[in-house]
């Protein structure tokens, strides 16, 4: 029956297919609600890491105090430097409302460091309170920064939060030595 081919038949074998997919996707678990994009990003425990780090930086490490537990902190690092100076810790959170917001510190270059880490954001006017210090605020195609350099550190609090939670999350901040 090679070539008897018809459309009927080409339209049988459609519908069959398409059952066939609807099944699937009837049977197959998904989720598509908010709560199912809040558990799709892991959250991990960054304590360990943050003492090491206070052990092995030759600065206070910043690590927030304090903060509700809408907070979930996402990624956590600590990257010593080869001559002791330079050394990176990064603290990737997302704010109750799902913005990224990270805390990021080193004793490298200001400069340079900021432009890595805020991904290219500038000064911009105005100074942010957060307690009883004033940040430096830096506005970015991605992201926002509140910045404070202090001798020998500078902590940078960047992300796709607003202002006022990346002024939240570094109110919270405690810096000790290890």
């Amino acid at each position: 029956m090679r070539g008897r081919q018809t459309v009927r038949d080409m339209v049988l074998s459609l519908a069959v297919i398409g059952a066939l997919v609807g099944a699937i996707y009837v049977f197959i678990p998904h989720d598509d609600s908010r709560t199912a994009e809040k558990n799709a990003v892991r959250t991990v425990d960054y304590r360990v890491e943050a003492i090491t780090a206070r052990r092995a930086a030759p600065y206070p490490v910043a690590v927030p105090k304090g903060l509700p537990k809408t907070w979930r902190a996402t990624s956590v690092s600590y990257e010593a430097s080869n001559d002791g100076k330079g050394g990176a810790w990064h603290l990737g959170m997302l704010d109750p409302e799902q913005e990224y917001a990270a805390i990021e510190q080193s004793d490298a270059p200001a400069k340079e460091f900021i432009k890595k880490v805020t991904l290219g954001a500038t000064k911009a006017a105005g100074k942010q309170a957060v307690g009883s210090a004033k940040w430096d605020r830096y506005r970015g195609e991605k992201y926002n920064a509140l910045v404070r350099s202090e001798p020998g550190v500078t902590t940078v609090v960047t992300g796709t939060a607003p202002y006022g939670r990346l002024a939240e999350l570094a109110a919270s901040l405690e810096a000790k030595k290890g």
